[in-house]
């Protein structure tokens, strides 16, 4: 029994004592050889297990808490590159997790660590392949081997980085860029090398790169590398998104800083996979612009878009709504025609497709997106086209917009609805649904007084105009669809012009303008192009039409030159339906003014048609078609107008017939052109116009009815161009009793000859018919009174017996036919003049004096006369005998008849009576007198109209003897 004591005894002795020694051993161990191994053993894992080249400053170990503190730790990768370090690094290990086969730390401190994370081209991260090209090697099984080693399985019960600096280096994109994150704080709970379904790793992360923050929390396992959880980046600047985005943004960031928070689950096994969810977006004072200039292209307040989804391998990412603030996008379309927004993808259509080919190799699955919806609001757009003549600028202010869902299927359609206020005036409104592809567009338009002036810069483009002024309202629905060549679609509703100041675009004088200008309905189809338009009212409009001094009008130069166009083939298309189809029901006008004003002239010619009212029906460019024209107004302040005819198809050669009248014009507001081509200025009367055309294409055929009504010529007015003829005289043989000229001018032309022109043709022919009448007033006289079948040069002169007052037989019928017409044109002044023939009148004269002095009446019978005669010769003192002088006259035949043998006496005795040197002018009086006289007692001609001139002795003599004595005419 002592012994068993005793040998008890012993026994504790010696376990303690050999506990003992194991203790000092383990310390020993722990304190001395633990350390020892530690800053041996560590970098040859490092290099092992991921190929590191590592430095341990100094390695302290309690193995009483199973602590490890490592100093100095300093690693780089196998290319040399710092990759770890750190201050110092506290850890104590969890020991009976040892028996499990994991390295349990339950504590670790960092402090002033440095961490290197590359992102390689490949998306992988350095970490990632350094373990996967060290270990590969070694976890490969033997073929006949049913299971491979693993990696040694490591967890940090609680982990705490405190100052530490974390280096991101990125290799994907084509240019590298660093990021420092700085200072790096780390709180992380449970993590292990391994993923685990009955635990889960968790972490917290807050790091900062310069004012760029990112707060990051999760699960964790090293390898593979597998993460899940939460990251949010704040205020992100533009430059470090710029880096990021520029594979898949053609801009360039300016300016901005971005909010973004996602859920998300990460893994880098054969391949890097990243999914997100729940993401949040928040940009802020973002400036975007072109990679090759420093123009802002759009900036805007701020962008928020909720419930961002987002999978790298499955290609697809969708949202919430995006609601964007206040943004500003500036847009130019430079000379060349390029857009600056459009810039980049213009110039990436000159990349070789070969690397566009490379891009996509890599996988055959499309982009798959979706937007929940888009809601802009107090945004601009500010357009600017320096492609034009003048550079327009345009700009939308106070933007709001809100779109539908939209996603990668095209096909969908998207709701929409936007409204804006013009910068130069006025607001837009659409709302409706459209379709990206194929593109189909349902929209209601709604336009409110929108100022057409702001547009001028493209209308002057088309044509030179200036829009001074101008407000546009519209409303109606459009449908467009490009699912088939060519796009068809249909425009319906109203529109109106009001207020309107068109003028040429070096002028300051109004050209085109009204008050209101309405279409209602408006129906346009795009293809084919029609155009119809129910009603169309236009109220107050004017129109100032100016013939400048070289000829020309400015309506002719509304028209830019274009430089003319290959016209072969033309006359194919002549008979086709036009390629542009319009209608217009009617036209109704209201209080209308056109004014035209005649430069060419000195002075100046201006008139105007106002308070023009009426209707045009039935208007088209298809035949058949037969339109209504029936306009009123006033001419000249004074006269009226009136319009009516029919209108054939537009552009055709059917027919249109026109009959205008005017009555009560003013003439004096025509005196400029009286003065140039009749050399007078008009001082008074009224004119009346019957104008009856007829248009058959380009031809015209016309009767111009024209009466001037008391027309009174003013000064005369020099001029090269007036006619050298007597235009009063002109004039008043035109005109009737009542002061009333009424003249026809028929005209005929092609419209589109140079040479042609309706008013020239008009005045022409006017000027022509005064210039006739003048010259040969007679002659106009005979065409224009019934004088019983008296030609005009029958009534301009009278015929006399030689040696008589009285006219020969017949000749007062004369008399009577040019009574009547001075009675009819009180204006007229006969001239008379008396006259004589020396000769034929002076043997006249001796025959009567011859026959008074043998006795001889007009009665006298032949017998008798001749028995006179012949005692009368021979009581002369002729030398030949009667009987010999009468043998003289009979010649050799010896016959000689009475008539004969009467003549040959007359003419020998009368060679014996002597004329008193006054005969003849007394005569010539006594003509003129007597042709006076009858005039004004036989005729009635006021004496106001006889004028008694001085005679003369050149009347001529015809061949049958008699002696003729023309009048002349005249004007008051």
């Amino acid at each position: 029994m002592v012994v068993a004591n005793r040998t008890r005894r012993l026994s504790v002795r010696n376990i303690s004592i050999v506990v003992l020694v194991l203790v000092v051993i383990y310390a020993l161990l722990g304190f001395l050889a633990l350390p020892w191994w530690l800053e041996r053993a560590l970098p040859e894992r490092l290099e092992q297990h991921m190929g590191w080249q590592a430095e341990v400053g100094d390695v302290r170990v309690n193995p009483f808490v199973m602590s490890v503190e490592i100093v100095d730790l300093d690693a780089d990768d196998s290319n040399g590159d710092a990759v770890l370090a750190f201050d110092r690094l506290y850890t104590n290990l969890g020991v009976w997790r040892l028996v499990t086969g994991v390295v349990a730390l339950q504590n670790i401190e960092l402090e002033e660590p440095y961490i290197r994370l590359d992102l390689l081209d490949d998306y992988s991260v350095n970490f990632a392949e350094d373990w996967q090209a060290n270990n590969a090697a070694a976890e490969a099984p033997a073929e006949d081997e049913g299971a491979s080693e693993e990696p040694i399985r490591l967890q940090f019960d609680r982990v705490r980085v405190a100052g530490g600096e974390l280096l991101f280096r990125d290799f994907s994109q084509q240019e590298q860029e660093n990021f420092r994150v700085t200072p790096l704080d780390l709180a992380l709970n449970d993590l292990a090398t391994w993923p685990r379904e009955e635990s889960d790793s968790n972490y917290y992360l807050l790091a900062a790169v310069g004012s760029q923050t990112i707060e990051w929390e999760g699960d964790l396992s090293i390898a593979p590398l597998y993460s899940r959880g939460f990251i949010k980046m704040g205020g992100v600047t533009h430059t470090t998104l710029q880096h990021f985005l520029k594979s898949y943004l053609p801009y360039r960031l300016s300016d901005g800083r971005v909010t973004l928070s996602t859920d998300y689950e990460l893994r880098a096994d054969n391949e890097l996979s990243l999914t997100t969810s729940g993401g949040q977006l928040s940009v802020e004072n973002l400036g975007l612009g072109l990679a090759d200039s420093d123009d802002e292209l759009l900036t805007t307040d701020s962008i928020r878009v909720d419930d961002i989804r987002f999978g790298l391998n499955s290609r697809e990412a969708s949202t919430g709504t995006v609601t964007i603030d206040a943004v500003n996008l500036s847009l130019r379309r430079d000379p060349d025609g390029s857009i600056n927004l459009l810039a980049p993808f213009q110039a990436g259509t000159d990349d070789s497709g070969e690397e566009q080919a490379d891009d996509s190799a890599g996988s055959d699955m499309p982009f798959r997106w979706s937007v929940a919806g888009v809601e802009l609001g107090n945004s601009s757009v500010n357009w600017q086209d320096q492609q034009l003549r003048t550079k327009a600028e345009l700009a939308l202010k106070d933007l709001n917009i809100e779109i539908g869902k939209l996603s990668h299927q095209l096909e969908d359609p998207v709701n929409y609805s936007a409204d804006a206020t013009l910068g130069g005036g006025g607001r837009l409104v659409f709302n409706g649904q459209t379709t990206p592809s194929p593109f189909t567009l349902e929209a209601g338009i709604a336009g409110s007084d929108i100022i057409l002036a702001q547009f001028s810069a493209y209308i002057n483009e088309a044509a030179n105009l200036d829009v001074r002024n101008g407000r546009l309202n519209v409303d109606g629905n459009l449908d467009l669809d490009q699912q088939q060549d060519p796009l068809t679609g249909t425009f319906s509703g109203t529109g109106e012009v009001s207020e309107l100041d068109v003028r040429l675009g070096n002028s300051d004088q109004r050209l085109i303008g009204w008050q209101t200008l309405r279409l209602e309905p408006v129906e346009y189809n795009v293809a084919p192009a029609r155009l119809e338009i129910g009603t169309v009212t236009l109220a107050g409009p004017t129109v100032n039409v100016v013939r400048e001094q070289d000829g020309g009008n400015n309506l002719q130069r509304i028209v830019r030159s274009t430089p003319p166009e290959d016209s072969a083939g033309d006359s194919a298309a002549d008979d086709s339906e036009p390629e542009f189809i319009f209608r217009i029901g009617q036209l109704m006008l209201e209080e209308g003014t056109v004014s035209f004003t005649d430069r060419t002239l000195d002075p100046t010619f201006a008139t105007r048609f106002d308070q023009l009212r009426g209707s045009v029906t039935g208007l088209s460019n298809v035949a058949p078609q037969q339109g209504k024209v029936s306009v009123q107004g006033r001419v000249g302040d004074v006269g009226s107008m009136t319009l009516d005819g029919s209108v054939g198809a537009l552009g055709t050669d059917d027919t249109s017939e026109f009959e205008l009248s005017m009555e009560s014009v003013s003439l004096p507001i025509l005196s400029p052109y009286f003065g140039r081509y009749l050399g007078y200025g008009v001082d008074s009367g009224k004119l009346n116009l019957d104008l009856d055309y007829k248009f058959s294409g380009t031809t015209i055929d016309a009767g111009n009815s024209v009466v001037l009504n008391r027309l009174e010529l003013g000064q005369s007015v020099p001029s090269d161009q007036a006619i050298s003829a007597p235009v009063k005289l002109g004039l008043a043989l035109l005109s009737d009793s009542d002061g009333v000229i009424d003249i026809n001018i028929p005209i005929s032309g092609d419209l589109e000859s140079p040479d042609f022109s309706i008013g020239q043709v008009v005045m022409s022919a006017f000027v022509n018919l005064v210039a006739k009448a003048a010259t040969s007033p007679f002659s106009m006289l005979g065409s224009i009174v019934d004088m019983a079948g008296l030609s005009g040069e029958d009534l301009g002169r009278i015929s006399f017996e030689p040696g008589r007052v009285e006219p020969a037989e017949g000749e007062t019928a004369k008399l009577e036919a040019l009574g009547k017409a001075l009675n009819d044109r009180p204006s007229l002044v006969l001239n008379i003049r008396g006259a004589v023939s020396p000769e034929a009148d002076a043997s006249g004269l001796r025959q009567q004096r011859l026959f008074e002095r043998v006795g001889i009446a007009g009665n006298t019978p032949p017998a008798e006369r001749i028995a006179r005669l012949e005692q009368a010769y021979s009581n002369s003192d002729n030398l030949a005998s009667l009987d010999a002088f009468r043998e003289e006259v009979a010649g050799e035949d010896g016959e000689i008849g009475q008539s004969e043998w009467e003549q040959a006496l007359v003419d020998r005795l009368m060679t014996d009576i002597e004329l008193p040197p006054e005969a003849l002018g007394n005569l010539a009086s006594a003509r003129g007198v007597w042709l006076r006289r009858q005039m004004q007692e036989n005729y009635n001609v006021p004496e106001s109209q006889l004028f008694l001139r001085d005679p003369v002795r050149d009347a001529s003599a015809g061949e049958d003897g008699t002696v003729t004595i023309s009048f002349e005419l005249d004007a008051r």
